[in-house]
């Protein structure tokens, strides 16, 4: 049972490392199968950002030699969680948690790919200058 476990960290690990790859696959697969272009991107968004937030959790916990990466960003998602629902109740008197939830898983693939791109530029130069 173990090595299933240990197999399934290793395919994430490789997919997460380049997430790129994953979402080309994802886009150019669901978009195929399906035709609609522009759900294929958003599918394509809400499984990268799996991928992102691991990745990024684990750059940002080696760069800095700290284990908070992964509190750090549901602290994020939780905080712009609340703010939309604030923003969204304050404008249309309710709150759609299915929407607030959406929103946030978006977000934060475009916040994740921004700290992606920084995070790696950041550990490959740490990296020449240790060398």
């Amino acid at each position: 049972m173990q090595w299933i476990w240990e197999s399934i960290k290793h395919v994430y690990a490789f997919l997460a490392v380049l997430p790129i790859i994953p979402f080309l696959l994802v886009y150019f697969g669901y978009g195929a199968i399906t035709g609609d272009r522009k759900k294929a991107f958003s599918t394509a968004m809400d499984v990268t950002t799996a991928l992102l937030i691991g990745c990024v959790e684990v750059l940002f916990n080696r760069i800095f030699h700290s284990s908070f990466g992964m509190y750090g960003i549901l602290l994020i998602m939780l905080l712009g969680g609340g703010l939309l629902g604030n923003v969204q109740y304050r404008m249309k008197g309710s709150i759609n948690v299915k929407r607030i939830l959406r929103a946030i898983w978006r977000l934060g693939f475009f916040l994740m790919s921004i700290c992606y791109v920084i995070l790696m530029f950041i550990g490959i130069g740490k990296s020449f200058l240790t060398a």
